[in-house]
């Protein structure tokens, strides 16, 4: 597979008439780093878990920065085969989405063609509660933001139907 990057990304987005505003800054590799650089910004700040079940059935699950996850609960509430999920080997991460640890994204979806990975969203992030969420546009030195209705139209354009997961 070719990965789409950055500029891929970019260019895929501006072709689907879908709008991001992209705030560069350094390098990070855990959301507490990135914190320092948006959390400036309006809108929700997410983290993102690539996960894998007994079964090596593959998950991409995007939360609030701040969400506390607990993995046996997830894996509950998105239906994974018993026995939990756990985070899935860096070389299947880049080998199904493109991307490294650090720069997981939901918007690596767009590396998925095969449709190999089930994409969880935690439903406070698209159910309209913010204006925009904020994720790395395939590259850990910048932060994206997208309307929730652009996140949409994304996820439909890389023909990933999300599983909304809700923590109330």
């Amino acid at each position: 597979m070719t990965a789409v990057h950055r500029a891929g990304l970019e260019e895929k987005l501006n072709e689907w008439g879908i709008h991001t505003t992209t705030t560069e800054h350094p390098q990070v590799f855990t959301v507490e780093a990135m914190m320092e650089h948006v959390g400036h910004l309006k809108g929700a700040v997410t983290k993102n878990l690539f996960l894998s079940d007994k079964k090596k059935k593959l998950y991409l699950f995007s939360a609030l920065h701040n969400r506390d996850i607990k993995l046996n609960e997830l894996a509950k509430k998105i239906g994974a085969a018993s026995g939990g999920i756990r985070f899935a080997d860096e070389s299947v991460l880049f080998e199904k989405l493109g991307v490294k640890q650090g720069c997981v994204t939901a918007f690596a979806l767009i590396n998925d063609v095969a449709g190999d990975v089930k994409f969880c969203i935690d439903a406070d992030l698209i159910n309209g509660t913010y204006d925009t969420i904020y994720f790395h546009p395939l590259d850990n030195a910048a932060s994206s933001g997208i309307s929730p209705e652009d996140f949409k139209k994304f996820l439909t354009a890389v023909k990933h139907e999300p599983l909304s997961v809700s923590f109330d």
